[in-house]
């Protein structure tokens, strides 16, 4: 199987310097040149990273001796050879402590395969080799290495050789290696794993009880478990949040106050947090690498790769990420609809929502989701978020109308028997047309107004049908995301508003976004300002909506700022706090068709 297959070693030679040391052989060869080329990008973060600029050196030769690598263009290489078996080296600098690319440190190490690992042009569907090798030193000795890779000539969680069925299999693995917590689980007889690498407290107890609860309740919506094992790799730091989904694993980074703490009794907002990434990142094993757009399956990694369809794969996907927790009973209905109400905060302070709609953000995520600017709260909606509250509704919709005989989990086994299982791709509106054929819905009009324009989703309307009361109101203080309350309207005083919001830096006041349709804006304030005092008085991050609350709303308020090193003053007529904190609450007098369809929409198996 693996004669002559290409062969890749990694070695970290220097963990000081951050230089991972990748060598390639390839002893079959066409009778051509070789292209060789490294990714512009890795699948599931769509964005353009040009992995190949972390290259510090390139070589190539043979027994002969060197070879000539003619550079084709920024990540692009062609090797003429002599048709002997050829060696390529490089070095490549890591650095980048997230989970898309590659990271080394005295402490651990961390890699993508499309970080570091060429391919070979017209070679890359084949099986290969991989040995990967620990840091060279006795202070590397309890280095251990955690990978989903399947091992040829390797431990477990050893170092050694593994292999890939492809090119695409290869790069789809990531790699942690160091000194790390081991958490084994099960799910279905199918072995899974969680390693933590970082300073930690976790209760290792706790995790080994809620993730099965959580995996299991997506396997039971799909109807199966389409893997032989699963690792979930997890980077604890002081301020972490990402997830990257690959078909056997996942890599995670966290805060590790999100982690559980020794003796909790309710799950704390920052550990249901960390779990939702778990049930987000276990859900893609399915929706997206398997069931994947066709756009996908069609392209390469060389250029961006546009598709409506990101609210379809990250938006359902975070829809269910928060269901899972409680169908699992991972948390409380309370404990859920605190998080559908961040959510729901999260997209009504986003006045892009009423520029940008939700197929365009999927479509411009390139450009706009991955590279925002002090503008973008003004001019996109996010494809996770809104997506999340599109399904929601969708959802909903479809168990109301059907009497509960249907649903959005009917959807999605159908996506996974027709696209999924098969590895069909879903094409541009293949969501929208299999939704109305499974159900027998017409929701033509539901998906042009969700998808196709920037009208606002009507939820509450529909929650009520679920005997859940939602209103908006004015957030009480900066991590004010609203939540459950016995229905009362509270008479807390609120602040005006400047429409800013601040760097969450924690240090001087400065402006990080002026949001459209605000009085800063209307002032002139910009992002950049610093905020030096409001009527005279020294403004700080602490005492801003003290100061504001003094003044009153509809008052025209003296605001010193520096822009740049200039000292500037402007009018501002503060406004009303905008309604954009969400609150729910259960209706008492609610029929008892409404608490029958709560409690199927948030029971264990929907």
């Amino acid at each position: 199987m693996f004669e002559h297959s290409p062969f890749y070693r990694v070695h970290p030679v220097s963990p000081e310097a951050h230089l991972f040391a990748v060598d390639l052989r390839i002893e079959q060869l066409p009778s051509e040149a070789l292209i060789l080329s490294l990714p512009a990008w890795i699948p599931g973060s769509y964005m353009i990273r040009d992995f190949a600029r972390h290259i510090l050196r390139i070589e190539a030769g043979d027994q002969d001796g060197p070879l000539f690598l003619d550079k084709l263009d920024k990540q692009t290489w062609r090797l003429a050879h002599r048709g002997k078996p050829v060696n390529v080296r490089m070095e490549v600098y890591a650095w980048d402590l997230s989970v898309r690319s590659a990271h080394l440190d005295e402490s651990h190490g961390y890699f993508n395969g499309s970080s570091l690992f060429l391919r070979i042009r017209g070679m890359d569907r084949g099986p290969c080799r991989l040995e990967i090798r620990p840091p060279n030193g006795d202070a590397y000795a309890n280095w251990r290495l955690a990978t989903s890779f399947r091992r040829l000539e390797a431990e477990p969680f050893d170092f050694g050789t593994y292999w890939a069925e492809d090119y695409e299999d290869l790069i789809d693995h990531p790699v942690e290696m160091g000194v790390f917590s081991l958490i084994p689980f099960e799910v279905r007889g199918v072995p899974h794993w969680m390693s933590i690498t970082g300073h930690h407290q976790a209760e290792e107890a706790r995790l080994r009880r809620d993730l099965p609860r959580i995996c299991e309740s997506h396997a039971a919506l799909f109807g199966e478990l389409p893997i032989d094992r699963y690792l979930f790799l997890t980077q604890a730091t002081a301020d972490g949040y990402g997830g990257l989904e690959h078909c056997f694993s996942t890599s995670l980074i966290c805060s590790r106050d999100d982690l559980p703490a020794l003796a909790m009794v309710k799950p704390s907002p920052g550990y249901r947090r960390f779990l939702a990434l778990c049930s987000h990142e276990y859900f893609h094993l399915w929706h997206v690498k398997r069931i994947r757009p066709r756009a996908f399956m069609d392209q390469g990694l060389e250029r961006e790769v546009h598709t409506r369809l990101l609210w379809v794969f990250e938006g359902i996907t975070s829809y269910y990420d928060e269901l899972a927790l409680v169908r699992s009973g991972c948390i409380d209905e309370t404990g859920y609809l605190e998080m559908l109400a961040e959510t729901i905060s999260r997209v009504l302070r986003t006045p892009g929502r009423r520029v940008q709609t939700l197929a365009e953000s999927s479509f411009d995520a390139w450009i706009k989701f991955y590279q925002q600017n002090e503008n973008s709260p003004n001019a996109l909606v996010s494809y996770y978020a809104k997506g999340a509250l599109v399904a929601l509704t969708l959802d909903l919709t479809i168990r109301r109308d059907t009497a509960g005989a249907q649903s959005l989990d009917v959807v999605m086994r159908a996506l996974w028997e027709r696209h999924g299982r098969p590895g069909i791709g879903l094409e541009e509106h293949g969501l929208e047309a299999l939704a109305a054929e499974v159900t027998g819905l017409d929701l033509s009009g539901f998906f042009h107004l969700a998808l196709d324009s920037t009208e606002e989703l009507e939820l509450d309307g529909l929650l009520a049908d679920f005997g859940v009361g939602m209103r908006p109101r004015a957030a009480r203080h900066a991590k004010d995301f609203g939540g459950l309350t016995n229905g009362d309207a509270g008479d807390d005083p609120v602040p005006p508003t400047l429409g800013i919001r601040l760097r969450p830096d924690g240090g001087e006041p400065v402006i990080a976004h002026v949001l459209a349709g605000g009085p800063a804006l209307a002032a002139g304030l910009a992002a950049g300002d610093t905020l030096v005092a409001i009527e005279g008085l020294r403004v700080t991050r602490d005492n801003l909506d003290k100061l504001l609350l003094a003044a009153g709303q509809g008052v025209e308020v003296e605001v010193h700022v520096f822009r740049r090193d200039e000292l500037r003053a402007y009018r501002v007529r503060l406004a009303p706090a905008p309604l954009d904190t969400c609150e729910f609450w259960l209706l008492a007098d609610a029929p008892a068709e409404a608490h029958r369809r709560r409690a199927a929409w948030l029971r264990p198996g929907g």
